[in-house]
């Protein structure tokens, strides 16, 4: 426990001893188990011991561009998690955000939301970078000769239906585009309105005409 606040709230054995008054911290031990504190209101300088937060250990797998690495991560008990959740991950080898896809509790049994007291691995995947895969229809609507493409963006980067993008020799209009089921905020698991917009962390799969040819020649 090393986060202790310059100023805490507790009993002086001086001038309050039932009653918490403002206490400046003074020094805080190796570890912060104890703490020297002086009392606001008649400046007695004492000693106290912090409430230690008990804290669980999780198994965090991360899926990360077709690939996946287990990290852990310790939270305090008796939180709760569920399905699309985010928090960043930090280790030695990574520091990103990450999404919770699942939750596996003991037995294997699979549920969206858990105590993490209950949960023994968190499944989950990086969302600071992302690959979509957009399906390019030709410009004649000829969906047989469709091809599909994966772009690597941000996780933040939006498509909007109507507009047009371009990366690389790619250049496509968005038409519609599909939700993931860990994403929230979204009302519908389909989108193909003009002007509808997602985050490219949110998004299953996208759909567009190419801007460049009516059709391919042969692949």
């Amino acid at each position: 426990m090393n986060d202790i606040p310059d100023r805490v709230p507790t009993t002086c054995p001086s001038c309050s001893p039932d009653l918490e008054t403002v206490h400046e911290v003074l020094t805080v031990t190796e570890g912060g188990g104890t703490v020297t504190v002086r009392c606001s209101e008649c400046s007695h300088v004492h000693k106290i011991q912090p409430e230690q937060e008990s804290e669980v250990t999780l198994d965090v797998v991360v899926s990360q561009e077709g690939e996946s690495f287990t990290a852990n991560v310790t939270t305090p008990e008796g939180e709760t998690i569920e399905t699309g959740d985010e928090f960043i991950l930090e280790t030695d080898e990574v520091l990103s955000t990450v999404r919770v896809t699942s939750l596996e509790l003991d037995g294997q049994k699979r549920r969206e939301e858990a105590v993490v007291d209950d949960v023994e691995t968190v499944w989950t995947r990086e969302v600071d970078n992302v690959a979509v895969n957009v399906t390019v229809h030709p410009q004649d609507g000829s969906r047989n000769d469709s091809r599909s493409i994966t772009v690597h963006v941000p996780g933040d980067y939006e498509f909007t239906v109507g507009e047009t993008e371009e990366f690389g020799d790619d250049e496509f209009e968005i038409d519609a585009f599909v939700v993931r089921k860990d994403s929230s905020g979204y009302h519908r698991d389909r989108y193909e309105e003009r002007g509808d917009t997602i985050l490219a962390k949110d998004a299953k799969r996208v759909y567009a005409y190419d801007e460049q040819t009516s059709a391919w020649s042969a692949w």
